[in-house]
């Protein structure tokens, strides 16, 4: 199997190095080619990227001279469509420690043996994407889609010997689940044909989610293998990353930031959070035109409800105000969003909100209205809590988000 991996790094030189001695260790009989894209760093993963470009062939290598980070979303694209030359690509992180026979587990999924009646070979699958397992310290929740196991959260600290000793009893043959989360192994032309990572995302957060929606909607087989596996020292590149003020465990500011501003972005876009099974396989409730008519409004409560709806109508007159502060935060037009009460009202689904009377409950239900207007089903109004919802059109558009739109 021929497969690129696809590895944007930003002040992560010694993760970087540990990954590429992992990857280029252990990758059995398969030509590997590894895409690093160098994020204007200063501890001198530009020098490191040049020694080895002299002596590995298969190593590529792009850098942003900066000032500015260009971040997760340019960089993965940068590396799949303009320096990676395999059909197969992976998303991966420099945090990451690939282990013996993870890839064969890769070309396992992505290909068929099929028989002609006088040989056998390989057939592609196409609309196939492979997760390998990640074995992790303790330093998010646990879940059933990964494995928890201490062997150190810096190179210098890790047990090699131990993990080794561990994956080969943690291989469940034949067992895989629909999860995906990195590593995980594309086609190239299936990540292409949706328009890669969607720039509303840069410079990186709930890029990731997005694009698994993504995926899922344009009729993607996920398959998480428990055959092969890497560990992952966990968010040593973004939200715990040293350079950016983060340590194991800590969320550096900069991440606080991003994902402050994405997660509005990724429901301004999709109309709910982000939605996965307990697997990690991707949830992705209807998408309808809403419109949120609200009477005796405050300035709190528009902040809390833009981003649930296509439209508000307001009877707060100073709303304009609102619209400067937020726009610098967004890419979508803020003006197309926000009006006053009088307009006229053209959404196919209108939900009259008074502040007045507005609760926690009321607001449990704005976050979970997608899936409650799935299961409405019938034209009219209906009362909800202290909501009133008139529908007059339940079209839904989620398959018009599938290919991205450049923001």
């Amino acid at each position: 199997m021929e497969i690129s991996f696809i590895i944007p790094s930003r002040n992560n030189k010694k993760y970087l190095e540990w990954a590429y001695n992992s990857i280029r260790k252990n990758q059995g009989n398969h030509k590997v080619e590894i895409c690093v894209a160098d994020d204007f760093s200063e501890d001198g993963t530009k020098e490191w990227c040049k020694k080895i470009a002299k002596t590995d062939k298969e190593f590529k290598w792009i850098i942003n001279k900066g000032p500015e980070r260009q971040g997760l979303v340019i960089l993965n694209d940068k590396l799949v469509n303009e320096i990676a030359t395999s059909d197969i690509c992976m998303i991966y992180h420099a945090d990451m420690y690939l282990c013996p026979g993870a890839l064969d587990e890769v070309e396992k999924h992505m290909y068929s043996i099929a028989a002609d009646g006088y040989s056998t070979h390989n057939v592609k699958n196409p609309k196939t994407i492979v997760s390998l397992t990640r074995i992790e310290p303790s330093l998010h929740p646990p879940g059933p889609e990964k494995v928890l196991l201490d062997c150190g959260v810096e190179p210098e600290e890790f047990d090699e010997g131990m993990l080794l000793t561990q994956v080969e009893r943690l291989k469940t043959k034949g067992k895989v689940t629909e999860g995906i989360f990195a590593p995980w192994a594309f086609w190239k032309s299936d990540f292409q044909e949706i328009g890669g990572h969607d720039i509303l995302f840069a410079p990186q957060s709930k890029e990731d989610s997005d694009i698994f929606n993504r995926f899922h909607l344009n009729g993607i087989k996920f398959i998480q293998t428990w055959e092969g596996f890497v560990y992952h020292m966990t968010s040593r590149g973004s939200r715990f990353n040293p350079y950016s003020g983060g340590a194991p465990g800590k969320n550096s500011q900069e991440w606080i930031g991003t994902s402050t501003r994405n997660t509005k972005e990724f429901i301004r876009k999709w109309g709910h959070m982000i939605k996965h099974d307990p697997l990690m396989k991707p949830i992705v409730p209807p998408k309808y035109d809403l419109g949120f008519m609200i009477k005796n409004c405050t300035p709190q409560l528009l902040e809390a409800l833009e981003p649930w709806c296509s439209t508000i109508y307001t009877d707060l007159e100073e709303f304009v105000l609102y619209e400067m502060k937020e726009q610098p935060n967004t890419s979508f037009n803020l003006s197309d969003r926000l009006k006053s009460y009088d307009n006229e009202k053209q959404n196919e689904i209108l939900v009259e909100i008074d502040g007045n009377t507005f609760g926690n409950e009321d607001f449990n239900y704005i976050q979970l209205m997608s899936e409650i207007l799935q299961d409405s089903s019938e034209i009219g109004r209906f009362e909800l809590g202290n909501l009133q919802i008139m529908i007059n059109n339940l079209q839904t558009y989620e398959k018009d988000l599938i290919v991205c739109k450049k923001h």
